[in-house]
């Protein structure tokens, strides 16, 4: 083989060792549309792969802005929330007037929500007072912010009533964080997180057993008056508790009150 020959060999080889796009020739609605298919399809790689096609190839127009959108909640979809919510952050900034900003922020705390809101999913393996409700109270903000700008929503209802659930899972977080440190004799602590149960989250179902907690919790330091006045809160606003059995003073303490349930 001459060295010509050689030559012109290796560069064809070369040549065909590039990878070819096969969207080169697509119309934007085209990879629009073959995206959607790959994420139902369950192929989350390859559907955010054209997005990202199409946030460029589309760019300064809605569809790149939806673009955006689906590949957030494409990453979602595909458990990788740290990018999903870092593709919502850069939509938010670059986009503040969009026309989707409602949704961009409803699917923030539904990221938030999701990734944050199996509270007790795990509670036996892991010490309560170490778990993080940070993205629990950011989803809450992500879906107060859509519920106080754009009541009309079509993601508003949701966003209500993800907003009660959160509620209702951080006053439960407490509890179960005053009801660890109170089974290790730890009063005070539990003390100051059954509190914070009873003024931060009011009206709530947790709000009971929080009251539980502060008269168990006095009666054991002997602090009678306080014991006293945590109890006729208790008697106040659950008279019918299952609690209030068994005399005054609360007392039992050796006897776990949850084991009730």
């Amino acid at each position: 083989m001459s060295f010509c020959t050689l030559t012109t060999v290796l560069v064809v080889a070369g040549c065909s060792s590039t990878p070819v796009d096969p969207t080169t020739d697509w119309s934007p609605s085209k990879i629009y549309s073959e995206a959607s298919d790959e994420r139902e399809a369950g192929n989350f790689e390859k559907a955010i792969g054209l997005y990202e096609k199409l946030e460029g190839r589309a760019a300064g127009t809605p569809l790149a802005q939806q673009a955006q959108l689906d590949k957030a909640y494409t990453q979602y979809k595909g458990g990788e929330q740290a990018q999903a919510l870092a593709t919502i952050e850069r939509f938010l900034r670059l986009h503040p007037a969009s026309p989707a900003l409602d949704y961009a922020l409803y699917l923030k705390g539904l990221v938030n929500f999701n990734e944050n809101l199996g509270l007790f999913g795990s509670l036996a393996q892991q010490d309560l007072s170490e778990r993080d409700q940070k993205a629990a109270k950011e989803s809450f903000e992500s879906l107060r912010e859509v519920v106080t700008r754009f009541p009309d929503s079509r993601y508003a209802p949701d966003a209500r009533a993800r907003m009660t659930y959160i509620v209702n899972s951080l006053a439960q977080y407490e509890v179960h964080v005053a009801r660890y440190y109170f089974g290790r004799g730890a009063y005070l602590a539990a003390i100051n997180r059954a509190q914070t149960a009873v003024s931060d989250y009011a009206n709530t179902p947790a709000m009971e057993e929080a009251l539980v907690i502060l008269v168990r919790s006095y009666d054991a330091l002997g602090m009678t008056q306080l014991r006293d006045d945590a109890r006729r809160v208790l008697q106040t606003n659950f008279p019918k508790s299952s609690f209030l059995g068994g005399g005054g003073s609360g007392s039992g303490v050796s006897s776990p009150w949850w084991k009730l349930w």
